[in-house]
């Protein structure tokens, strides 16, 4: 018979998700060094039973034995769909054929999503807005609208008497490890990663999903990825420094060269930041790890992008690193761009009508036909300096 982790997280209260250790990829896009988990939760009062969130597709009859352990899987009464995502919401029709009386509960958006993607009959679902609750007899279900973290439809619920908030995405990161976040040794750099590559483009939203939350009482958060925080205050302290857009004297630097030129160049501005005291993340395109620049790009004031001229524009590797950078939106407020050609120009216009409509500054940037001479290293530390001023002139 096969063994399932089952924790009460709270009195009556049930984590019954997933973990899948062995992905390496979310939204074809995301790299997830140890894996992730699709949390779901349990919550039985004294006359009805609600299920938080449900799994990724593939692991439907792993959510059923998780439920059928603290509760009947025929005799659910409400699903809450805090997001309409597959990876939350994917086990939706399994759950509500096996509970055939069940009622979703979700946003009026929501509840579109959930006709749309998971064939959920209008009858059967139950559309709430701020402040809602809904009563299982000695605890209560509290819902916020929190629009944006990430996708329109989102929204929080909170068990009153347990002090128990549900999230979903909002203060989660991927890992699947460990089932509290005091367990967790990187736990500071992978909530900023989670951050950096979901919520980052929302940061004023996820203030207001704060404030939001701000009077609630909350012993637990219950994300449905990664660890359950017991010391709450320890995610939402980050928080709300990264939706501020709080910066460090810090600049991440991302590059690609070809046949070295660029990469003299970039090593030379990195130099000149260091000895200014500036704190320096460096990413070689070739190789970088997506969730780690995305992490960096949460507290740098500045970036550096070289590249070298491709067919008369960027290398293909930097216009993928500059059209994240714009859809991001991270806090950077300066930035410089460090380029080499061989027979033609171009990739520093190019970059330029990239990066033009965020609210980047670009101080300067260096284009150098052939590989770099002693006048163009003093130019990139003539420019370094004018980006440390920068960086450190910002209050």
């Amino acid at each position: 018979m096969q063994v399932y982790d089952i924790r009460e997280i709270s009195g009556g209260v049930y984590w019954v998700g997933a973990r899948d250790w062995n992905r390496r990829l979310f939204d074809a896009l995301i790299p997830l060094p140890q894996g992730t988990t699709y949390n779901a939760y349990v919550v039985r009062g004294s006359e009805k039973t609600a299920l938080i969130d449900t799994v990724n597709p593939g692991f439907e009859e792993e959510l059923e034995a998780r439920i059928r352990l603290v509760a009947d899987a025929e005799g659910l009464d409400y699903v809450v769909m805090n997001h309409a995502e597959p990876d939350h919401a994917g086990a939706i029709p399994h759950v509500m054929k096996l509970s055939k009386d069940a009622s979703l509960v979700t946003t009026e958006k929501g509840a579109k999503m959930a006709q749309i993607y998971f064939g959920v009959p209008q009858e059967r679902i139950i559309i709430v807005n701020d402040d809602d609750t809904i009563d299982l007899g000695g605890k209560t279900l509290k819902f916020i609208e929190a629009p944006w973290q990430h996708w329109p439809e989102t929204m929080f619920t909170y068990l009153v008497e347990n002090k128990v908030l549900f999230p979903c995405d909002f203060l989660g990161f991927h890992t699947a490890y460990g089932s509290y976040g005091d367990e967790i040794e990187e736990f500071v750099p992978f909530a900023q990663r989670f951050f950096g590559e979901i919520l980052m483009p929302f940061r004023k939203m996820g203030q207001k999903a704060l404030e939001k939350i701000e009077a609630l009482d909350i012993e637990f958060i219950a994300p449905s990825h990664g660890p359950i925080h017991r010391d709450p205050e320890r995610i939402l302290n980050l928080y709300r420094t990264w939706t501020a857009g709080d910066t460090r004297e810090k600049v991440v630097v991302v590059y690609v060269s070809m046949w070295n030129s660029t990469e003299a160049m970039i090593k030379a501005m990195v130099d000149s930041l260091m000895a200014e005291g500036i704190e320096v993340s460096l990413h070689n395109l070739v190789n970088a790890d997506l969730g780690d620049l995305a992490r960096d790009l949460v507290d740098s004031r500045g970036i550096v992008l070289g590249t070298p001229t491709v067919l008369g524009g960027m290398h293909p590797l930097a216009i993928y690193a500059a059209h994240l950078v714009k859809a991001l939106r991270p806090p950077l407020k300066y930035g410089v761009v460090l380029s080499s050609y061989g027979w033609g120009g171009g990739a520093v216009k190019q970059a330029a009508e990239i990066l033009g409509p965020t609210k980047i500054e670009v101080v300067g940037a260096v284009d150098v036909h052939g590989p770099p001479t002693d006048d163009v290293y003093q130019q990139i530390a003539d420019l370094g300096k004018q980006l440390t001023d920068k960086i450190k002139g910002q209050a």
